[in-house]
């Protein structure tokens, strides 16, 4: 029989809680966060899947999936509609008790085999829906084939500092796996994985059939094969992010405003779903009025600035009042930052209200944690919930938390000192 790269089944993983971008998805998944102003992030491992020329893809949701589920549609926008293609969104699996959650990404693909048989396929494809990058999958399956593996790792060099928040791969010249390393502490390599898989169907569900206490690739499944089947190692060069703290995730957008930006989605190719809004109509083209000004920004349509944006990233409709500045902040759709007011190093979520002459992110004492979370805010960055008001002439400090849809007069004080949460 003759296989083509369309006979690889894709499957999405997009479930995860991503608990460390704290209230930025208490209502959403993870994947389902906005990005680049008109992006969610999911919408660049599906991209990348379009662009490859993949055309069956299962989509495994499971936290807080509506918006996700909403966003994806029916897969129009990626083109994935039609006799011989399609996203079919596998729904949670989930019962009352937290053990029948996922409980590793190959936990997540052996609950999913009905699925995969229902497909038949030479390869399976395993990738996550929380990264932002920019990847030929069809090249890393070509290379699959090429080596007759039976199952291959994406991977990207990296600072060996970073090396022990990934599952690290010992390589030899043909680009064999020989040893892993799952989130060394002393790292014998630089070479991280993607968390991005080709998989021989048949091999994938012979292994999760008979190890099947095993719940993870990079601590199970990849250990387990190494000393026994071919595994290789798909090097990649080129931009590529995980999103999934607030630290990184500001960082991949201020990364965009950079001269000569690793990002571009547009030169990329990357696809959103504007119907996912449910407005009725586009939005009108972004405006400046009277001395309103935007400098080394992004600013996406809808948007109206008096004030003065600066190193920032303004999703659509977004609203900038006279005399207000807004500085190294990503704001999210739909916001209201009223006349005279200050938002400085922060991430307002959808539809928040800052009062007029408020100020968000003040205070030089960038070094004091959140006391709640210290491990999410810890450089400076305040952090704004969904729908929250802030009242007019207050005072929000550095790493701080603004519940979502905290009202103005639920504030206790005019004044929250850096590191407090609310």
């Amino acid at each position: 029989m003759s296989w083509g790269k369309n006979d690889a089944l894709v499957l999405l993983l997009a479930g995860g809680v991503g608990s460390r971008l704290n209230n930025l998805v208490q209502s959403r998944a993870k994947p389902a966060v906005p990005f680049a102003g008109i992006y969610r992030i999911i919408d660049f491992s599906l991209s990348n899947v379009m662009n490859s020329g993949f055309t069956q893809v299962g989509l495994l949701t499971q936290y807080k999936p509506l918006s996700l589920m909403r966003h994806i549609g029916d897969g129009a926008a990626w083109d994935f509609t039609g006799r011989t293609r399609g996203v079919k969104i596998l729904p949670p699996r989930t019962g009352f008790k937290e053990s029948d959650w996922y409980k590793g990404t190959a936990d997540a693909v052996r609950q999913n085999i009905d699925f995969i048989r229902a497909h038949p396929s030479r390869e399976v494809v395993i990738l996550s829906g929380d990264h932002i990058y920019s990847m030929d999958l069809d090249e890393m399956l070509r290379d699959h084939r090429r080596k007759r593996a039976d199952l291959t790792v994406a991977t990207m060099v990296v600072p060996r500092e970073q090396i022990h928040q990934f599952g690290a791969a010992i390589t030899g010249e043909d680009g064999r796996v020989v040893d892993w390393e799952e989130k060394p502490a002393v790292p014998r390599t630089d070479l991280a994985s993607m968390g991005i898989y080709v998989v021989n169907t048949d091999y994938l569900l012979a292994s999760l059939e008979k190890y099947r206490s095993d719940v993870d690739f990079g601590m199970d499944i990849i250990p387990r094969a190494i000393p026994v089947d071919r595994v290789y190692a798909h090097s990649f060069r080129g931009y590529w992010r995980d999103v999934g703290t607030i630290q990184a995730y500001w960082e991949a957008n201020m990364d965009l405003l950079l001269p000569d930006s690793p990002i571009n989605p547009a030169a990329w190719g990357i696809r959103s779903n504007p119907e996912a809004e449910g407005l009725p109509f586009d939005r009108c083209p972004a405006r400046f009025i009277g001395s309103g000004q935007a400098k080394n920004s992004l600013i996406s349509a809808g948007c109206r600035i008096e004030g003065t944006v600066i190193n920032s990233v303004l999703s659509p409709g977004v609203r900038i009042g006279p005399g207000a500045v807004v500085r190294d902040s990503i704001i999210f759709h739909d916001c209201r930052v009223e006349g005279g007011a200050v938002v400085d190093l922060a991430i307002l979520d959808k539809r928040v209200q800052v009062g007029q002459g408020a100020r968000v992110g003040h205070g030089e004492d960038r070094e004091v944690a959140n006391r709640i979370h210290p491990k999410h805010l810890y450089t400076g960055i305040s952090l704004i919930g969904k729908m929250a008001q802030i009242p007019a002439k207050a005072v929000i400090g550095r790493n701080c938390i603004v519940a979502p849809h905290r009202r103005a007069d639920e504030f206790p004080a005019l004044t929250l000192p850096s590191g407090e949460s609310i």
